[in-house]
């Protein structure tokens, strides 16, 4: 619904192994705890790793209802869930968290001819599970402090060549602390050699501000993250094909950096 990634983002039809960073680089905020403020100040994750919420979780499965369509060169969806764009899969099961607070995703895309596509995307809606709900201020429920996310994609093909990249503004409203911002990017590239191999090489960056506490006054909420993902696709036949990927990640001073290998052999049937 949202960008142009989660449309492509099945091994096929993914150039790269893993997703662009800001759909699978964890932050510091889970939506269990209303007031992470331990783990904001030390800059650390200081429970579970899979308890944290990235800026957006890829592909959302969550419980709920979309309509699309199109209209001349214009497309449009839109859809109602009862999970943000930042939650976890434990909250996608109606089950876990009900429909009191749902969120609300819209996308609007325009077609100019057949090289380009622009998308302009929107949601908003709680991020909070119903555990935080006890620490939060009197008279407040979890549907007071939601998930805002504005999206911009474009995507561009000629002959062999294939460019994508998105765009994103993301606000997390806390009970303290006031509102936990954030804009993160990515350009991704595509090149076909031969009908059989493709290279690929995308750019990530995303970038955090400075929120206020009473404690410690104004400091930078998370790391400022920079990664480089290369790639490379031999399609052996039909069904099969094989990926190698290299990623170098370069943090700030408190972020750090690292290096990542990976293969991948898909069979679709």
């Amino acid at each position: 619904m949202t960008g142009n990634w989660n449309p492509r983002h099945l091994s096929w039809n993914n150039p790269f192994i893993t997703a662009p960073l800001l759909y699978e680089d964890v932050t510091v905020l889970h939506d269990e705890d209303a007031l992470p403020t331990e783990s904001i100040r030390d800059g650390r994750l200081v429970v579970e790793k899979w308890e944290y919420l990235p800026l957006i979780w890829g592909p959302t499965y969550a419980t709920g209802a979309s309509v699309t369509g199109r209209l001349g060169k214009f497309d449009y969806a839109a859809e109602i869930k009862n999970a943000a764009l930042s939650s976890r899969p434990e909250s996608w099961d109606l089950t876990q968290i009900g429909f009191d607070h749902p969120t609300v995703n819209a996308r609007v895309g325009v077609r100019p001819n057949e090289m380009w596509n622009f998308g302009f995307s929107a949601s908003r809606g709680s991020f909070f599970r119903p555990e935080a709900e006890p620490g939060l201020p009197a008279g407040r429920d979890r549907g007071d402090y939601d998930q805002i996310v504005l999206g911009q994609d474009v995507s561009f093909a000629w002959r062999h060549l294939q460019v994508w990249a998105e765009f994103y503004g993301v606000r997390f409203e806390l009970p303290a602390g006031g509102n936990a911002d954030a804009i993160a990017y990515y350009i991704e590239a595509k090149y076909k050699f031969t009908p059989q191999l493709f290279g690929a090489l995308r750019w990530n960056q995303q970038f955090f501000d400075e929120i206020q506490t009473a404690e410690d006054g104004e400091f930078q909420w998370w790391h400022d993250t920079s990664r480089l993902d290369t790639a490379l696709i031999y399609r052996l036949t039909a069904h099969t094909q094989l990926k190698v990927q290299y990623n170098l990640e370069l943090g700030d001073d408190r972020g750090g950096s690292g290096h990542t290998f990976a293969a991948q052999l898909t069979v679709r049937f």
